[in-house]
């Protein structure tokens, strides 16, 4: 028998108990990969790629994202896990391992607790009331970051590589509150930092078919050529000129401008096709002040903008117009290029921003242009990552990608005590309540704290129960976790118990799992 149409592939069913059961041990497998590489004392895991080559890494997104489960029930709990830790990662930048540790307990506990009969609405409200409870303990124990905190948040999140950590710690410090630090190859085996002119604006990627980098869902251009449109650009013949010198002359290209469904489909399947190497994102700006943001990156890229409505002509642009830069890199929310800002229009543009909030009363106006000053005057700070072997730069690299969003999570919203110790002093609060699902995510958040533990191979430890005291996993003391430098990110911690939540009571909402039946082409018939 042939089947020739997706819904025609024949389907195994698991129900209640038994398919619950199934779905937590595909949980459990993949948890038992990423924790152990949690806290400071964490282990680093090994894995075959696709090709058979062996990685080493100790980034917990990295590691879950190698699992495949052989039984598809088992691997649909596992995938559903990964799901949530990389929602986690695109929110907060960091977290993977902290999310699965955290929905593994949940599961655990909430199922532990249905096998007594507890309905799962009644478990489910309980949870997601504590959740608020411990989202609003964590913000009221959020501490700004300051000085060595900075150094501390990056160390810790390269599982405590103090050089690495100073490293991205110091480009931070460099680029200040208005600059962003990224990360590419080193051309030697060395790790350093350097300062580069560079801007950020509101416009993220208009299509997942742009991206250069599937893990990273990333956009990367070399040296492209900018074009700059502030009008609806409705063909690809309206711009026939530009896409002609592009392909000639081997360029990359960004279009910053709206462009027609079919226009924009067509570059698409050039770009498949290998012939023109472009991304496209949106106008930045709102309304009233999109012209000025324009004008703003006219003059950072040397591009003229190209508008209609001024009077210009889509049929009659030539190659003149494009601007310039060094590298762009579009995510899904954001675009960064590296830009020459020596020029002297970019200070004068600069000095008249900054004259225009000192005048300005109104607040929203006021804001605005106080982003266009942050794109105008913002640096960027480039981790070059070095190793001697593609193993030790692919690890390397990892856990400097980690460390970068840590700390740009930890500058956003603050930081509290690291080690699982936030967590556990908000289970500390919710262990009063009376309600079952309060009490299922109190007993549940204090697992980061003895995953940690257990990694760093202590046993028969009494649990700290002052608020923000905890265990130096190195030293093996009891010391004021804050203090002692060894911090998390608030971002991080949220987002990791919220994803954890969703997608634990989601899984224990099922009653059903349907699943392709695998056919092994090596059984006899």
């Amino acid at each position: 028998m042939e089947f020739n149409n997706p819904s025609e592939i024949v389907k195994d069913l698991n129900f209640g108990n038994d398919a619950r059961s199934k779905v937590l041990s595909g949980v459990d497998k993949l948890a038992a990969a990423v924790k152990s590489t949690l806290g400071a004392s964490g282990m680093c895991v090994i894995y075959e790629d696709a090709l058979g080559t062996p990685v080493i890494t100790k980034d917990g997104v990295t590691v879950a994202e190698s699992v495949v489960l052989l039984d598809p029930v088992e691997n649909i709990g596992a995938r559903l896990v990964k799901q949530a830790s990389a929602k986690t990662v695109a929110e907060a930048g960091d977290g993977t391992t902290t999310s699965i540790v955290l929905t593994e307990s949940l599961l655990k506990n909430i199922n532990h607790e249905l096998l007594h009969k507890t309905t799962i609405r009644e478990i489910k409200e309980g949870v997601y009331s504590g959740l608020e409870k411990v989202n609003k303990y964590l913000d009221n124990s959020s501490i700004e970051v300051k000085d060595d905190m900075l150094k501390h948040v990056s160390t810790i999140s390269c599982n405590n590589d103090t050089e690495l950590g100073e490293i991205i710690s110091k480009a931070y410090k460099e680029v200040g509150n208005n600059g962003v630090v990224l990360m590419e190859e080193s051309d030697t085996e060395k790790t350093y930092s350097q300062i580069v002119d560079g801007v950020q604006f509101e416009s993220g990627l208009t299509s997942p078919h742009f991206t250069t980098n599937k893990d990273k869902q990333v956009a990367e251009l070399t040296e492209p050529c900018v074009l700059i449109v502030n009008s609806k650009i409705p063909s690809l013949r309206k711009i026939q000129s530009i896409l002609e010198y592009v392909i000639k002359n081997r360029k990359e290209l960004l279009i910053i401008a709206e462009i027609d469904e079919n226009a924009k489909s067509a570059l698409l399947m050039n770009k498949i096709k290998g012939n023109i190497n472009v991304n496209i994102v949106d106008l930045p700006g709102f309304a009233h002040t999109r012209l000025d943001t324009l004008e703003d990156l006219s003059i950072l890229t040397g591009a003229k903008v190209i508008s209609e409505e001024l009077g210009d002509d889509l049929d009659l642009i030539q190659p003149d117009v494009l601007g310039y830069a060094e590298k762009s890199l579009t995510d899904n929310t954001k675009t960064v290029l590296t830009v020459n800002k020596s020029d002297d229009k970019v200070q004068e543009r600069i000095k008249s921003v900054e004259n225009l909030i000192k005048k300005e009363k109104d607040g929203f106006i006021k804001k605005q242009l106080e982003q266009r000053l942050s794109m105008l005057s913002g640096s960027v700070g480039m981790i070059r990552v070095g190793g001697v072997s593609k193993v030790e730069l692919k690890e390397k690299k990892d856990r400097v990608e980690d460390a970068i969003y840590a700390t740009k999570a930890a500058i956003s919203q603050g930081i509290v005590p690291g080690g699982g110790i936030a967590l556990l002093n908000a289970a500390q609060e919710l262990e009063k309540s009376n309600n079952i699902g309060e009490k299922i995510l109190a007993m549940s958040i204090k697992s980061p704290f003895t995953t940690i533990m257990s990694n760093a191979g202590i046993e028969n430890y009494e649990t700290p129960t002052t608020i923000g005291v905890g265990f130096n996993v190195i030293s093996g003391e009891s010391v004021d976790m804050i203090k002692s430098g060894i911090v998390d990110p608030v971002l991080v911690t949220k987002t990791a118990l919220k994803n954890a939540v969703s997608v634990a009571t989601t899984i224990m909402s099922s009653d059903c799992i349907v699943s392709n039946i695998r056919i092994n082409p090596h059984a006899s018939s």
